[in-house]
């Protein structure tokens, strides 16, 4: 009985590793790339299964050989990103948008898997060290619709990133937090702005008003997470981008009447505490 349980237990992690493993093309099979897509998709669907409704694989998640193999299908995912990224700067004529969008959602897959198996921690440490190496590429590309397009949706997968920090799911050191704020705010302004120009009818891409919502949410909280003095700065930063440019977006206000009150009751602590020590020294 108990070598049956056992055995059953064994095939249970070879299925679910075998499934991570494509759904991170890790392991690709010699088929057309739509047959690959078929396989990596139905791959996805089964991990996302077997984490909702396998008790089994629910232990079996913090065993580090099934961490190792996420790591790894993180570090690949993020490798591929900034190839196929790469790629649209010399406008080769295979479609690389298309293949950078499809990175890009395997990395939204990935958000939406990770923190069930605690791993997010792995993509947002990841992210924000590639962040800036990711935006030098992206700003270098020639503007059209499809590279429009890329940038949205490297935009969605950036705010699932900022999500995830921004309430607690992953704790970031304060230096990481503030480096995606810094590096991503200016970005995402910019590029509200551009899709906006292009209009509905030009450009089938968009930042819908859920993306703004979602994007704004995240960012205000992670902003409140900030050491007072990168506060400061982002504040100045968007505000300037107001007067300068009159994009608002995303709206941090909430955020900012928030650190003008500590602020102020920090000041104001710090004004009572010298009055008590002046006191003090004078009674001596």
């Amino acid at each position: 009985m108990q070598e049956a349980a056992t055995d059953q237990s064994l095939n249970t992690k070879n299925v679910f590793l075998s499934a991570l493993r494509f759904a991170m093309s890790i392991d690709t099979l010699k088929n057309t790339p739509e047959v690959d897509q078929e396989l990596k998709t139905s791959a996805q669907e089964q991990v996302e299964f077997m984490l909702s409704e396998h008790k089994e694989v629910r232990l079996l998640i913090s065993e580090e050989e099934v961490k190792s193999v996420v790591r790894l299908g993180i570090s690949n995912a993020i490798s591929t990103l900034l190839d196929r990224l790469s790629s649209l700067l010399h406008r080769l004529p295979d479609c690389p948008e298309f293949d950078a969008l499809t990175t890009l959602y395997d990395m939204e897959w990935l958000c939406k898997v990770l923190p069930r198996m605690e791993l997010m921690k792995d993509l947002v440490f990841k992210w924000a060290d590639v962040s800036n190496e990711i935006l030098v590429i992206v700003q270098n590309c020639k503007l059209d619709c499809r590279i429009l397009g890329v940038k949205v949706k490297l935009v969605e997968v950036t705010g699932k990133v900022l999500e995830a920090v921004g309430y607690g799911v992953v704790i970031a050191p304060s230096r990481s937090r503030a480096c995606l704020v810094k590096k991503w705010l200016p970005f995402i302004r910019k590029l509200k702005t551009l899709v906006d120009a292009e209009g509905s009818e030009s450009c089938e891409y968009r930042m819908d008003e859920d993306l703004c919502e979602f994007i704004e949410g995240s960012m205000v909280s992670l902003v409140l997470t900030l050491p007072s003095n990168d506060q400061a700065e982002v504040f100045g930063e968007w505000m300037r981008g107001i007067g300068l440019e009159g994009v608002k977006f995303p709206d941090l206000s909430e955020a900012f009447e928030v650190w003008c009150y500590r602020s102020k009751s920090a000041k104001r602590r710090l004004l009572e505490r010298c009055d008590r020590l002046a006191i003090e020294n004078l009674s001596l």
